[in-house]
C-alpha cells in the first residue's frame, strides 16, 4: 500500500513536470512570435536572379536588418521561389520598407511587399499545397527551420 502511494506521488510529480515543460516551451514560442510580429516583411514576385545579398543591400535603406531569407526550391535546382522574408530589428523599419517598396521595381520586376503573418510560410515550413517534405530533404529543412519564429 505504501509503495502504491509513493508510486502515485512520483507519477503525479512527473506529470506536473512534463506539463510545466510543455507550458514553458509554448510560452517561449509565443514570446518569440510576438516579439517578431510586425518586424518581418514578405516580398513576392522577385526575379530569379535576386540574391539574399542584393535584398539585404536594397532593404537596408529602411533600417537595420536582422535576417534575410530567400526561399528556394527544395529540388535539385535550388532556384529561388520568387519570394523572401526580411526581418528588421525594429517594427517601424519594416513599415517604412512596406511603404517604400510595395509595387516598386526591383531587379527589373514589380514586387509586392506586406507585413508577414505568423504561421504563414514560416521558415522551415512549406506552403500547405506542396505537402510535407520528402525524407531525403529533411536534413535541409532542419538546417533552415531554426531561422525564425
Amino acid at each position: 500500500m505504501a509503495n502504491k502511494l509513493v508510486f502515485n506521488g512520483l507519477l503525479a510529480k512527473l506529470t506536473q513536470y512534463k506539463v510545466m515543460q510543455i507550458a514553458i516551451r509554448i510560452y517561449m514560442e509565443v514570446r518569440v512570435a510576438v516579439q517578431s510580429y510586425g518586424k518581418v516583411v514578405f516580398a513576392e514576385n522577385l526575379g530569379y536572379s535576386v540574391s539574399e545579398t542584393s535584398l539585404r543591400k536594397e532593404f537596408s535603406n529602411f533600417g537595420e536588418i536582422a535576417e534575410v531569407k530567400l526561399v528556394k526550391d527544395i529540388d535539385i535546382t535550388k532556384r529561388p521561389k520568387a519570394y523572401a522574408f526580411i526581418q528588421y530589428t525594429c517594427q517601424d523599419d519594416a513599415v517604412l520598407a512596406l511603404e517604400n517598396m510595395d509595387r516598386e521595381r526591383f531587379d527589373g520586376r514589380l514586387i509586392y511587399i506586406e507585413i508577414a503573418k505568423p504561421g504563414k510560410h514560416s521558415f522551415g515550413e512549406y506552403p500547405k499545397a506542396s505537402g510535407p517534405p520528402k525524407k531525403e530533404n529533411l536534413q535541409e529543412q532542419d538546417e533552415v527551420s531554426d531561422c525564425w519564429y
